[in-house]
């Protein structure tokens, strides 16, 4: 029994069995916290547009730059765990987030905006992996799936009000106060933490961080992204735009090689040697495209395209995030008892749905329909989420759960941080091409050909997922077993 098995018994005979739970919150309010954050200043978007006068190609930035730094945070959170514990990892990432949290709702430029973004993503990184850590260490194997959908139900539950709360922040007071509601569930996580999350394993051996390929890593994301998100304003042909498309990628796969030769690597590249988990990956890449980037688009939608207040948006997108919420824990109990792909490609389905009928849409379109289809797309997401986790873990040994945890969720961010940057693109780009072809048209209708491409990319993105899911599913009729 490792020092950080034996103080987890510890807590469970001082708190008893209860003791599950209280991590669970804990752990639920700090990812609770980070994924409000990350949402909630979606409505803000089109006012921050006004006031920074900047385009979609700009602005994206703001849920970019923290879905970016999500991953490198994520990829660093094995290594702070070992070196402060799980207890002080919390403290010190949700500490640092309310700080950066201030330093954004106090900005008065937009690179300063941004850095904050960055700020909060990266250590939202550092917290969210902590949460499926800790349900691996306190709940045994046939209940990990119901935990994950309960825990998934606190989680979502945040980001499904997120909308409507900062909606009304923004008309009421301003976008800087999105930046500041979360702060009161970090001080209650931080003191919960203190209480029940366990410390650092004082007889473990001292890791250090893989320096080199946090860089690269790094460096290789922001400049893929940015090389994307000037495409349209620069054009292909331009020198800088196509050294950025050639040295993004080119430092990504050198991350990738480093990665098999470092000591301590940020990504434990043995987790792939598991039958099924590269298909989980990708799946995983997937759906983040998916929850990220039409959380992105839809309050854009409703605000650039219906013409839709911020509050207004927000309320719409309520049923929608209620929804999800709620299917999590229906999701994780049939994680515990049907095979995960069956659950996964249900999702998958309605998810489709919902952006070929937002795709289809026109400004005649009823809001009603709208909100329904939504609400569609997020049963689906639900749906998909638990057994994705869960079956992607499942395939690991205890040994690699938490390298794989990390693995897993980078993937997730990675891919949301792509879809969101694509989604921006191909708005701007086609609502500007709309704009040049018909001039004496309405605002409005140049902005729903846009979006109605952005929402046809997702629905792209899912059907070519089937691929990776048919690798998933073979991989996890034999969990264990190497490929």
């Amino acid at each position: 029994m490792t020092h950080v098995e034996a103080q987890v018994e510890q807590l469970f005979e001082r708190h008893g069995a209860r003791y599950r739970w209280l991590a669970t919150v804990t752990v639920m309010l700090g990812t609770m916290s980070v994924v409000l954050a990350s949402t909630i200043i979606n409505v803000a978007i089109p006012t921050i547009m006004v006031e920074f006068q900047l385009a979609q190609d700009q602005v994206h930035w703001l849920a970019t730059g923290f879905l970016a730094a999500m991953t490198v945070g994520m990829l660093t959170n094995a290594w702070c765990t070992h070196r402060f514990g799980a207890r002080g990892a919390y403290l010190l990432a949700m500490a640092a987030f309310i700080v950066v949290s201030v330093i954004g709702a106090v900005s008065e430029h937009f690179v300063t905006l941004v850095a904050a973004r960055v700020g909060q993503g990266l250590l939202a990184g550092l917290i969210q992996p902590l949460a499926m850590i800790t349900i691996f260490q306190v709940f045994p194997l046939n209940r990990r799936g119901q935990a994950m959908g309960i825990y998934g139900l606190g989680v979502v539950l945040g980001p499904a009000v997120a909308p409507a709360i900062g909606g009304v922040l923004v008309d009421t007071l301003s976008w800087r106060a999105v930046f500041l509601v979360v702060l009161p569930a970090c001080v209650v996580g931080m003191v919960m933490a203190w209480r029940f999350l366990p410390g650092r394993d004082a007889k473990a051996r001292s890791v250090t961080l893989d320096w080199i390929g946090l860089l690269q890593l790094s460096v290789g994301i922001t400049v893929l992204l940015w090389a994307l998100a000037n495409s349209h304003r620069r054009g292909l042909e331009d020198p800088v735009l196509l050294a950025g498309l050639f040295v993004g990628p080119l430092l990504l796969v050198c991350f990738v090689a480093w990665q098999r030769r470092a000591r301590h690597p940020l990504m434990d590249l043995r987790v792939f040697r598991y039958r099924g988990f590269t298909g989980s990956f990708i799946m995983s890449m997937v759906i983040g495209a998916g929850v990220f980037a039409s959380t992105y688009v839809t309050p854009l939608y409703f605000q650039q395209v219906l013409g839709e207040s911020a509050a207004s948006a927000g309320l719409m997108l309520m049923p929608a995030g209620l929804a999800m919420a709620f299917t999590f824990p229906v999701a994780g109990h049939l994680t515990d008892r049907l095979p995960e792909a069956r659950l996964i490609v249900a999702g998958l389905v309605l998810f489709v749905l919902n952006m070929a009928l937002m795709a289809g849409a026109s400004l005649a379109t009823s809001a009603v329909w709208l909100v329904w289809w939504t609400l569609l797309g997020r049963v689906g997401l639900g749906l998909m989420m638990p057994p994705s986790s869960t079956g992607a873990l499942g395939l690991l040994p205890p040994g690699l759960i938490p390298q794989g945890s990390g693995v897993f969720n980078f993937a997730r961010q990675i891919g949301g941080a792509v879809g969101v940057n694509l989604c921006a693109l191909t708005i701007q780009w086609f609502s500007h091409q709309h704009a040049n072809r018909f001039p004496s048209a309405a605002l409005a209708q140049h902005w729903e050909y846009g979006f109605d491409r952005a929402f046809g990319l997702l629905l792209i993105i899912f059907l070519l997922s089937l691929m990776p899911l048919w690798y998933m599913h073979r991989g996890l009729t034999g969990k264990g077993e190497r490929g």
